[in-house]
């Protein structure tokens, strides 16, 4: 249960990042309005999360796979040049999550 938190918690985390940057500096209720909302959400997955994983090692997840999803979603939706060094530099924020995570397992 504590990957479907985990994974919760990065869905609202890379919505937060969407949200935060509609709402141009807070200055759009609505999207302010939701970047704290989804902010909020993805803090209390993390938290469930963070009951089984170490909580370095599932922060460490949280924030990198969101940084992933949300430079993925931002070539798919909103037309942003994802370059080879980009792809890369996901490969390695993925590969280090993984060997993170596999240290981490007793």
């Amino acid at each position: 249960m504590h990957w479907l938190y985990l994974a919760i918690a990065i869905a609202f985390e890379t919505a937060v990042a969407i949200c935060a940057g509609k709402a141009q500096g807070f200055t759009h209720r609505g999207w302010t309005a939701a970047t704290l909302l989804t902010g909020g959400l993805a803090t209390y997955f993390l938290s469930r999360a963070l009951l089984t994983f170490e909580v370095g090692v599932g922060y460490a997840l949280w924030t990198s796979l969101a940084g992933v999803g949300i430079t993925v979603l931002g070539a798919l939706v909103f037309g942003q040049r994802l370059t080879w060094r980009k792809a890369v530099g996901i490969a390695m924020v993925i590969g280090g999550v993984v060997g993170l995570q596999l240290t981490s397992v007793a």
